[in-house]
């Protein structure tokens, strides 16, 4: 009979730790997209060149993302692996090379293009695993990524003769590689790739020290420096644990909100204000982006609630 009395609380009790779970998550990735938000408003606030700026962000990130990776371990009895193998350097070297043209970008560029631009790396992603892989392209993607294309053609369309074309073609090439990274995390299932990103922040370490001289920066730009680093590895361990607790895409359509908090950041900070055929075109990819994440989110959760 007490059992009978028990199990009912039991349920309760598991039902309000997985809500618990559920709002930590959403707390974390969307915690984690103000952070990465972030990134345009301290990248053109530092005077440094683009490879100062990730020689510093790169210390400071490998770190502080290193002491997390030893945190996790610890807390796993040493069950993560530390062992990256050719593949995990091959994505530690792929992914330090994307964030060089990431940092460069907001130095030649609106704020708003770049991250708009960047918004379309899961539909690179999803075009570049069809090719290479032959992973099935759904047709809902296919739609987005023809109307986000618009978009982005719009926006580099705007750069032409106005000296951001250069910024532009960064960002594009940025969100490439990124997308690629992103198809080598999924074939790598068994590389650490939170481990692979603290080396790769490392490698910006190293290559900014040896072809600049990161140590000639001023007092302001080192204070800035820093808070760039801190801001990245917090950004990226607040999503690593965020997207652990919530479903993938929950995760995506809340990581997506990156931009809207980039653009406001530096409208706020800045002054920023990209011109209007920036504005059409991000408006274009916006809608796209949210729509994909939206209804892939929508079907998840009719999933979860069927019994």
């Amino acid at each position: 009979m007490t059992d009978s009395l028990d199990k009912p609380d039991t349920l309760m009790n598991s039902a309000a730790s997985i809500a618990a779970e559920r709002t930590l998550g959403i707390a974390l990735v969307s915690a984690s997209a103000v952070a990465f938000g972030l990134t345009g408003v301290l990248t053109k606030s530092i005077h440094a060149d683009p490879l100062t700026i990730t020689c510093w962000r790169g210390f400071v990130g490998s770190i502080l993302i290193t002491l997390y990776v030893l945190w996790r371990r610890r807390r796993s009895g040493g069950r993560e692996s530390l062992q990256l193998g050719w593949r995990g350097w091959l994505l530690a070297v792929e992914g330090a090379a994307a964030s060089i043209a990431f940092i460069s970008a907001f130095k030649f560029t609106y704020v708003a293009n770049v991250v708009v631009i960047y918004a379309t790396a899961p539909f690179i992603t999803a075009l570049l695993a069809f090719v290479l892989v032959r992973e099935p392209f759904r047709a809902q993607t296919l739609v987005a990524s023809a109307v986000s294309l618009c978009g982005v053609a719009i926006m580099v369309g705007s750069g032409f003769g106005s000296g951001h074309l250069f910024g532009d073609g960064l960002a594009l090439l940025m969100t490439a590689g990124s997308a690629l990274y992103m198809i080598m995390v999924r074939a790598f299932r068994d590389t650490p790739v939170v481990w692979a990103g603290a080396v790769s922040a490392f490698l910006l370490f190293v290559f900014g020290w040896f072809v600049t001289d990161p140590l000639a920066v001023s007092a302001r730009d080192a204070v800035l420096l820093v808070a760039f680093g801190g801001s990245f590895a917090a950004a990226s361990i607040l999503w690593t644990e965020g997207s652990r607790l919530i479903p993938a895409p929950e995760s995506g359509l809340l990581g997506a909100a990156e931009v809207p908090f980039a653009i406001l950041f530096a409208f706020l900070f800045l002054g920023e204000i990209p011109p209007t055929a920036s504005l059409a075109g991000g408006a274009i990819v916006l809608c796209a982006v949210f729509a994909h994440a939206g209804r892939d989110w929508l079907v998840a959760r009719k999933r979860a609630a069927t019994p």
